[in-house]
Protein backbone atom coordinates (compact mmCIF):
# COMPACT_ATOMS: atom_id res chain seq x y z
CA UNK A 1 0.00 0.00 0.00
CA UNK A 2 2.52 2.48 1.12
CA UNK A 3 5.34 1.46 -1.73
CA UNK A 4 2.20 2.02 -4.57
CA UNK A 5 1.23 5.62 -2.89
CA UNK A 6 5.03 6.43 -3.11
CA UNK A 7 4.87 5.39 -6.65
CA UNK A 8 1.82 7.78 -7.09
CA UNK A 9 3.30 10.68 -5.70
CA UNK A 10 7.06 9.97 -7.63
CA UNK A 11 5.27 9.91 -10.74
CA UNK A 12 2.65 13.21 -9.65
CA UNK A 13 6.10 15.16 -8.42
CA UNK A 14 7.97 13.83 -11.94
CA UNK A 15 4.65 15.30 -14.17
CA UNK A 16 5.03 18.84 -12.01
CA UNK A 17 8.73 19.39 -12.63
CA UNK A 18 7.57 18.50 -16.77
CA UNK A 19 5.13 21.25 -16.86
CA UNK A 20 7.42 23.54 -14.83
CA UNK A 21 10.36 23.43 -16.98
CA UNK A 22 8.30 23.35 -20.31
CA UNK A 23 7.11 26.84 -18.85
CA UNK A 24 10.68 28.02 -18.50
CA UNK A 25 11.33 26.90 -22.15
CA UNK A 26 7.83 28.70 -23.30
CA UNK A 27 8.79 31.84 -22.24
CA UNK A 28 12.26 32.29 -23.60
CA UNK A 29 11.37 30.23 -27.35
CA UNK A 30 8.35 33.38 -27.29
CA UNK A 31 10.63 35.07 -29.77
CA UNK A 32 11.44 32.24 -31.83
CA UNK A 33 9.89 31.14 -35.45
CA UNK A 34 6.89 29.14 -35.11
CA UNK A 35 8.76 26.15 -36.66
CA UNK A 36 11.85 26.63 -34.23
CA UNK A 37 8.88 26.18 -31.19
CA UNK A 38 7.16 23.67 -32.57
CA UNK A 39 10.28 21.47 -32.81
CA UNK A 40 11.36 21.82 -29.29
CA UNK A 41 8.50 21.78 -27.79
CA UNK A 42 8.07 18.79 -29.63
CA UNK A 43 11.09 16.98 -28.76
CA UNK A 44 10.99 17.79 -25.06
CA UNK A 45 7.36 16.47 -24.75
CA UNK A 46 8.53 13.22 -26.45
CA UNK A 47 11.72 12.48 -24.06
CA UNK A 48 9.70 13.69 -21.27
CA UNK A 49 6.61 11.65 -21.85
CA UNK A 50 9.05 8.53 -22.76
CA UNK A 51 10.88 8.79 -19.68
CA UNK A 52 7.09 9.01 -17.42
CA UNK A 53 5.84 5.87 -19.64
CA UNK A 54 9.21 3.74 -18.70
CA UNK A 55 8.99 4.97 -15.06
CA UNK A 56 5.33 3.64 -14.66
CA UNK A 57 6.11 0.64 -16.69
CA UNK A 58 8.96 -0.32 -14.76
CA UNK A 59 7.20 -2.54 -12.46
CA UNK A 60 5.80 -4.42 -15.36
CA UNK A 61 8.79 -5.14 -16.95
CA UNK A 62 10.41 -7.84 -15.37
CA UNK A 63 13.77 -4.78 -14.97
CA UNK A 64 15.60 -7.71 -12.43
CA UNK A 65 16.08 -9.72 -15.38
CA UNK A 66 17.56 -6.84 -17.46
CA UNK A 67 20.90 -7.40 -18.87
CA UNK A 68 22.71 -5.33 -15.98
CA UNK A 69 24.18 -2.83 -18.47
CA UNK A 70 20.93 -2.27 -19.95
CA UNK A 71 19.45 -1.26 -16.38
CA UNK A 72 22.31 1.22 -15.66
CA UNK A 73 21.92 2.87 -18.58
CA UNK A 74 18.76 3.27 -18.22
CA UNK A 75 18.40 4.23 -14.95
CA UNK A 76 21.34 6.90 -15.16
CA UNK A 77 18.73 8.16 -18.32
CA UNK A 78 15.96 8.52 -16.11
CA UNK A 79 17.91 9.94 -12.87
CA UNK A 80 19.76 12.28 -14.84
CA UNK A 81 16.52 14.19 -16.25
CA UNK A 82 15.16 14.87 -13.38
CA UNK A 83 18.04 16.14 -11.67
CA UNK A 84 18.36 18.07 -14.60
CA UNK A 85 14.72 19.31 -14.60
CA UNK A 86 14.84 20.03 -10.70
CA UNK A 87 17.89 22.02 -10.81
CA UNK A 88 16.04 24.40 -13.52
CA UNK A 89 12.94 24.51 -11.66
CA UNK A 90 15.68 25.63 -8.59
CA UNK A 91 16.22 28.80 -10.77
CA UNK A 92 12.36 29.10 -12.25
CA UNK A 93 10.94 29.23 -7.86
CA UNK A 94 13.74 31.67 -7.28
CA UNK A 95 12.22 33.71 -10.15
CA UNK A 96 8.66 33.33 -9.11
CA UNK A 97 9.43 33.86 -5.81
CA UNK A 98 11.00 36.99 -6.62
CA UNK A 99 7.79 38.28 -9.03
CA UNK A 100 5.59 37.12 -6.11
CA UNK A 101 7.65 39.79 -3.73
CA UNK A 102 7.47 42.21 -6.50
CA UNK A 103 3.74 41.50 -7.11
CA UNK A 104 3.38 41.78 -3.13
CA UNK A 105 5.15 45.47 -2.69
CA UNK A 106 2.95 46.75 -6.00
CA UNK A 107 -0.05 45.40 -4.35
CA UNK A 108 -0.07 47.26 -0.85
CA UNK A 109 3.01 49.07 -1.00
CA UNK A 110 2.63 52.84 -0.79
CA UNK A 111 5.32 53.30 -3.74
CA UNK A 112 5.59 51.32 -7.06
CA UNK A 113 8.29 49.31 -7.54
CA UNK A 114 10.11 50.00 -10.51
CA UNK A 115 10.44 47.58 -13.97
CA UNK A 116 13.45 45.78 -13.66
CA UNK A 117 14.28 46.05 -17.17
CA UNK A 118 16.97 44.87 -19.11
CA UNK A 119 19.32 45.44 -16.13
CA UNK A 120 21.84 42.02 -16.80
CA UNK A 121 23.41 41.92 -19.64
CA UNK A 122 20.74 43.10 -22.06
CA UNK A 123 18.10 40.93 -20.77
CA UNK A 124 15.86 41.03 -18.02
CA UNK A 125 15.80 39.09 -14.68
CA UNK A 126 13.41 36.75 -15.21
CA UNK A 127 15.04 35.23 -18.26
CA UNK A 128 18.69 35.58 -17.26
CA UNK A 129 16.86 32.90 -14.24
CA UNK A 130 15.73 30.91 -16.81
CA UNK A 131 18.05 30.46 -19.01
CA UNK A 132 21.01 30.21 -16.37
CA UNK A 133 18.76 27.26 -14.97
CA UNK A 134 17.95 25.40 -18.38
CA UNK A 135 21.86 25.59 -18.60
CA UNK A 136 23.27 24.21 -15.53
CA UNK A 137 20.40 21.78 -15.95
CA UNK A 138 21.58 20.86 -19.34
CA UNK A 139 24.86 21.07 -18.33
CA UNK A 140 24.60 18.50 -15.88
CA UNK A 141 22.67 16.14 -17.82
CA UNK A 142 25.72 16.43 -20.84
CA UNK A 143 28.34 16.04 -17.78
CA UNK A 144 26.72 12.46 -16.78
CA UNK A 145 25.89 11.53 -20.55
CA UNK A 146 29.65 12.58 -21.35
CA UNK A 147 30.67 10.25 -18.13
CA UNK A 148 29.46 7.07 -19.56
CA UNK A 149 33.28 6.84 -21.82
CA UNK A 150 34.85 7.22 -18.51
CA UNK A 151 34.08 3.70 -16.65
CA UNK A 152 36.72 1.75 -18.38
CA UNK A 153 39.44 4.72 -18.10
CA UNK A 154 41.15 3.67 -15.04
CA UNK A 155 44.05 5.56 -13.51
CA UNK A 156 46.73 4.23 -11.27
CA UNK A 157 47.37 5.99 -7.72
CA UNK A 158 50.70 5.22 -6.31
CA UNK A 159 51.45 6.58 -2.77
CA UNK A 160 54.34 5.72 -0.52
CA UNK A 161 53.71 4.97 3.14
CA UNK A 162 56.34 5.10 6.28
CA UNK A 163 55.68 3.09 9.31
CA UNK A 164 58.35 3.29 12.12
CA UNK A 165 57.24 -0.32 13.12
CA UNK A 166 57.23 -1.76 9.68
CA UNK A 167 60.09 -4.88 9.96
CA UNK A 168 63.21 -4.07 7.81
CA UNK A 169 62.60 -7.02 5.78
CA UNK A 170 59.29 -5.28 4.03
CA UNK A 171 60.44 -1.94 3.60
CA UNK A 172 60.10 -1.06 -0.14
CA UNK A 173 56.89 -3.63 0.13
CA UNK A 174 54.67 -3.18 -2.88
CA UNK A 175 51.04 -3.65 -2.60
CA UNK A 176 48.24 -3.39 -5.15
CA UNK A 177 45.10 -2.79 -3.74
CA UNK A 178 42.06 -3.41 -5.73
CA UNK A 179 38.33 -2.91 -4.92
CA UNK A 180 34.78 -3.02 -6.16
CA UNK A 181 34.65 -4.54 -9.37
CA UNK A 182 30.96 -5.37 -9.71
CA UNK A 183 31.25 -7.24 -12.74
CA UNK A 184 27.79 -7.49 -13.09
CA UNK A 185 28.17 -3.81 -14.42
CA UNK A 186 30.87 -4.78 -17.31
CA UNK A 187 29.88 -5.14 -20.58
CA UNK A 188 33.08 -3.98 -22.08
CA UNK A 189 35.86 -7.62 -22.05
CA UNK A 190 38.88 -6.26 -24.13
CA UNK A 191 38.49 -2.85 -21.85
CA UNK A 192 38.52 -4.77 -18.39
CA UNK A 193 41.48 -6.84 -19.62
CA UNK A 194 43.49 -3.49 -20.32
CA UNK A 195 42.63 -3.03 -16.76
CA UNK A 196 44.36 -6.57 -15.60
CA UNK A 197 47.19 -5.83 -17.74
CA UNK A 198 47.61 -2.21 -15.88
CA UNK A 199 47.28 -4.22 -12.19
CA UNK A 200 49.81 -6.47 -13.33
CA UNK A 201 52.11 -3.98 -14.76
CA UNK A 202 52.31 -2.16 -11.31
CA UNK A 203 54.94 -5.53 -10.41
CA UNK A 204 53.87 -5.65 -6.65
CA UNK A 205 54.55 -8.35 -4.23
CA UNK A 206 50.87 -8.31 -3.01
CA UNK A 207 47.63 -7.58 -4.27
CA UNK A 208 44.98 -7.15 -1.89
CA UNK A 209 40.66 -6.77 -3.04
CA UNK A 210 38.68 -5.42 -0.73
CA UNK A 211 35.03 -6.30 -1.64
CA UNK A 212 32.04 -6.11 -4.25
CA UNK A 213 33.39 -9.01 -6.38
CA UNK A 214 29.75 -8.89 -7.75
CA UNK A 215 26.46 -6.73 -7.80
CA UNK A 216 24.61 -9.69 -6.61
CA UNK A 217 24.95 -12.83 -7.97
CA UNK A 218 28.14 -15.29 -8.09
CA UNK A 219 27.56 -15.97 -11.84
CA UNK A 220 28.02 -12.35 -12.84
CA UNK A 221 31.80 -13.57 -13.03
CA UNK A 222 31.31 -16.41 -15.17
CA UNK A 223 32.00 -14.45 -18.26
CA UNK A 224 35.94 -12.52 -16.77
CA UNK A 225 37.02 -15.61 -14.70
CA UNK A 226 39.78 -16.44 -17.28
CA UNK A 227 40.65 -12.43 -17.04
CA UNK A 228 40.62 -11.98 -13.82
CA UNK A 229 42.31 -15.37 -12.67
CA UNK A 230 45.36 -13.32 -14.54
CA UNK A 231 45.61 -11.09 -11.36
CA UNK A 232 49.03 -12.45 -9.99
CA UNK A 233 51.76 -11.31 -7.18
CA UNK A 234 54.65 -13.20 -5.35
CA UNK A 235 53.31 -13.27 -1.98
CA UNK A 236 49.75 -13.70 -3.23
CA UNK A 237 45.92 -12.54 -3.63
CA UNK A 238 44.30 -11.97 -1.14
CA UNK A 239 40.46 -10.49 -0.77
CA UNK A 240 37.75 -10.18 1.57
CA UNK A 241 33.71 -9.25 0.92
CA UNK A 242 31.46 -6.21 0.76
CA UNK A 243 28.39 -5.95 0.98
CA UNK A 244 27.17 -6.51 -2.18
CA UNK A 245 28.58 -10.11 -2.31
CA UNK A 246 25.76 -11.35 0.22
CA UNK A 247 22.88 -11.13 -2.51
CA UNK A 248 21.15 -8.94 -0.04
CA UNK A 249 19.55 -6.70 -2.51
CA UNK A 250 18.55 -9.32 -5.02
CA UNK A 251 14.93 -10.68 -4.82
CA UNK A 252 15.33 -14.47 -4.19
CA UNK A 253 12.24 -16.13 -5.56
CA UNK A 254 12.36 -18.44 -1.95
CA UNK A 255 12.70 -16.17 0.56
CA UNK A 256 10.92 -16.84 3.14
CA UNK A 257 8.74 -14.59 5.62
CA UNK A 258 12.04 -14.51 7.47
CA UNK A 259 14.01 -13.50 5.00
CA UNK A 260 15.63 -16.83 5.02
CA UNK A 261 16.80 -17.77 1.62
CA UNK A 262 18.38 -21.29 0.41
CA UNK A 263 19.25 -19.73 -3.36
CA UNK A 264 20.76 -16.58 -1.44
CA UNK A 265 22.89 -18.91 0.89
CA UNK A 266 23.93 -21.11 -2.06
CA UNK A 267 24.96 -18.36 -4.20
CA UNK A 268 27.09 -16.69 -1.03
CA UNK A 269 28.78 -20.29 -1.21
CA UNK A 270 29.12 -20.41 -4.83
CA UNK A 271 31.20 -16.64 -4.73
CA UNK A 272 33.81 -18.00 -1.51
CA UNK A 273 34.28 -20.60 -3.82
CA UNK A 274 35.05 -18.30 -7.26
CA UNK A 275 37.61 -16.35 -4.91
CA UNK A 276 39.49 -19.75 -4.48
CA UNK A 277 39.20 -20.35 -7.93
CA UNK A 278 40.88 -17.82 -9.20
CA UNK A 279 43.80 -17.91 -7.18
CA UNK A 280 42.58 -15.60 -4.16
CA UNK A 281 42.95 -16.52 -0.79
CA UNK A 282 39.53 -14.90 0.83
CA UNK A 283 39.70 -13.95 4.07
CA UNK A 284 36.77 -14.52 6.45
CA UNK A 285 36.97 -12.81 9.50
CA UNK A 286 40.65 -14.46 10.11
CA UNK A 287 44.41 -13.55 9.43
CA UNK A 288 47.50 -14.82 8.12
CA UNK A 289 51.29 -14.07 8.49
CA UNK A 290 53.51 -13.20 5.78
CA UNK A 291 57.00 -14.06 7.00
CA UNK A 292 60.22 -12.71 5.26
CA UNK A 293 63.61 -12.93 6.35
CA UNK A 294 62.65 -14.20 9.66
CA UNK A 295 60.47 -11.31 9.83
CA UNK A 296 56.28 -11.18 9.98
CA UNK A 297 53.56 -9.45 8.92
CA UNK A 298 49.84 -9.69 9.67
CA UNK A 299 47.07 -9.61 7.27
CA UNK A 300 44.06 -9.45 8.81
CA UNK A 301 40.85 -9.79 6.45
CA UNK A 302 37.28 -9.50 7.88
CA UNK A 303 33.61 -9.84 6.43
CA UNK A 304 31.51 -6.30 5.64
CA UNK A 305 31.26 -4.34 8.76
CA UNK A 306 29.39 -0.85 8.61
CA UNK A 307 28.52 1.61 11.05
CA UNK A 308 25.30 2.50 8.72
CA UNK A 309 22.56 0.58 9.66
CA UNK A 310 21.06 0.05 6.21
CA UNK A 311 24.79 -1.72 5.68
CA UNK A 312 24.89 -5.23 7.15
CA UNK A 313 27.72 -5.94 10.00
CA UNK A 314 28.91 -9.55 9.10
CA UNK A 315 32.20 -8.93 10.20
CA UNK A 316 34.11 -9.91 13.19
CA UNK A 317 37.77 -8.51 13.95
CA UNK A 318 37.97 -9.59 17.41
CA UNK A 319 37.73 -13.03 15.82
CA UNK A 320 40.29 -12.10 13.06
CA UNK A 321 42.43 -10.06 15.15
CA UNK A 322 42.83 -13.26 17.86
CA UNK A 323 45.89 -13.97 17.89
CA UNK A 324 48.03 -11.58 15.99
CA UNK A 325 48.71 -9.46 18.62
CA UNK A 326 52.24 -9.95 18.91
CA UNK A 327 52.84 -9.39 15.27
CA UNK A 328 54.99 -5.78 14.96
CA UNK A 329 52.79 -4.47 11.66
CA UNK A 330 49.16 -5.16 10.62
CA UNK A 331 47.27 -4.43 7.43
CA UNK A 332 43.55 -4.87 7.89
CA UNK A 333 41.18 -5.20 4.74
CA UNK A 334 37.90 -4.33 5.47
CA UNK A 335 35.23 -2.91 2.47
CA UNK A 336 33.26 -0.25 4.73
CA UNK A 337 35.61 2.95 5.61
CA UNK A 338 33.10 3.83 8.35
CA UNK A 339 34.62 0.64 10.22
CA UNK A 340 38.06 2.40 10.77
CA UNK A 341 36.51 5.63 13.04
CA UNK A 342 33.51 3.19 14.39
CA UNK A 343 35.66 0.63 15.79
CA UNK A 344 39.55 -0.01 14.79
CA UNK A 345 40.91 3.53 15.63
CA UNK A 346 39.18 3.15 19.15
CA UNK A 347 39.76 -0.38 19.78
CA UNK A 348 42.58 -1.70 17.81
CA UNK A 349 45.04 1.05 17.86
CA UNK A 350 47.89 -1.27 16.78
CA UNK A 351 46.12 -2.13 13.48
CA UNK A 352 48.74 0.01 11.28
CA UNK A 353 46.82 0.26 7.39
CA UNK A 354 43.37 -0.25 6.74
CA UNK A 355 42.24 -0.73 3.53
CA UNK A 356 38.37 -0.24 2.30
CA UNK A 357 36.80 0.91 -0.91
CA UNK A 358 32.34 0.95 -0.79
CA UNK A 359 31.88 4.00 -1.91
CA UNK A 360 33.23 4.62 -5.25
CA UNK A 361 33.89 7.96 -4.66
CA UNK A 362 29.89 7.94 -5.56
CA UNK A 363 31.47 8.09 -9.03
CA UNK A 364 30.67 11.76 -9.44
CA UNK A 365 32.84 14.44 -8.74
CA UNK A 366 36.05 16.64 -8.67
CA UNK A 367 39.22 16.16 -8.07
CA UNK A 368 42.28 18.94 -8.89
CA UNK A 369 45.18 20.28 -7.13
CA UNK A 370 43.47 22.50 -4.35
CA UNK A 371 40.04 21.15 -4.44
CA UNK A 372 38.34 17.74 -3.83
CA UNK A 373 34.89 17.51 -3.68
CA UNK A 374 31.76 14.71 -4.51
CA UNK A 375 29.01 14.01 -2.91
CA UNK A 376 30.11 11.40 -1.16
CA UNK A 377 31.64 13.77 1.75
CA UNK A 378 28.34 14.25 2.46
CA UNK A 379 27.57 10.72 3.45
CA UNK A 380 30.89 9.36 4.50
CA UNK A 381 33.86 11.31 6.40
CA UNK A 382 36.18 9.03 4.67
CA UNK A 383 35.37 8.15 1.00
CA UNK A 384 38.49 8.35 -1.39
CA UNK A 385 41.81 8.39 -0.64
CA UNK A 386 44.46 8.69 2.06
CA UNK A 387 43.41 9.51 5.72
CA UNK A 388 45.84 10.00 8.96
CA UNK A 389 45.04 10.01 12.27
CA UNK A 390 47.66 9.34 15.19
CA UNK A 391 49.98 6.51 13.78
CA UNK A 392 47.13 4.76 11.49
CA UNK A 393 46.50 4.79 8.21
CA UNK A 394 43.31 4.42 5.78
CA UNK A 395 42.91 3.81 2.00
CA UNK A 396 39.82 4.38 0.43
CA UNK A 397 40.12 2.73 -2.80
CA UNK A 398 37.50 4.40 -5.60
CA UNK A 399 37.09 1.19 -7.21
CA UNK A 400 37.88 -0.76 -10.43
CA UNK A 401 34.51 -1.61 -11.42
CA UNK A 402 31.09 0.72 -11.42
CA UNK A 403 27.43 0.07 -10.11
CA UNK A 404 24.11 2.56 -10.47
CA UNK A 405 25.62 4.95 -12.82
CA UNK A 406 27.67 3.45 -15.67
CA UNK A 407 30.25 6.06 -15.95
CA UNK A 408 32.43 8.41 -14.17
CA UNK A 409 32.86 12.38 -14.01
CA UNK A 410 36.08 13.43 -12.22
CA UNK A 411 36.29 10.28 -9.95
CA UNK A 412 37.47 7.61 -12.25
CA UNK A 413 38.00 3.85 -11.79
CA UNK A 414 41.16 3.35 -9.36
CA UNK A 415 44.08 0.90 -9.25
CA UNK A 416 46.15 1.66 -5.84
CA UNK A 417 49.86 0.81 -5.77
CA UNK A 418 51.17 1.18 -2.32
CA UNK A 419 55.06 1.04 -1.28
CA UNK A 420 55.50 0.90 2.82
CA UNK A 421 58.75 2.30 3.88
Amino acid sequence: MRSGLNSVVLIVLIICLDIYVFMGIRAIMNGSAPRTRGLVYGIYWLVSLSCLATIILLPYLNWHDWKPIVRSYVMAILIGLVLAKAITVVFLLMDDLRRGVQWLIQRFGSQPVADPGRDINGITRSQFLTKTGLLLGGGLFATLTYGFSNKYNYRVHKIKLAFKNLPAAFKGLRIVQISDIHSGSFNNTPAVMKGIEMINAQQADLILFTGDLVNDRALEMEPYMEIFNKVKAPLGVFSTLGNHDYGDYYPWPDRDQTGFSAQRAQNLEHLKQIHGQLGWRLLMNEHVVLEKDGEQIALIGIENWSAMSRFPKYGDLKKAYEGSAHIPFKILLSHDPTHWDAQVRTDYPDIDLMLAGHTHGMQFGVEIPGVKWSPAQYFYKEWAGLYKQGSQRLYVNRGFGFLGYPGRVGILPEITLIELA
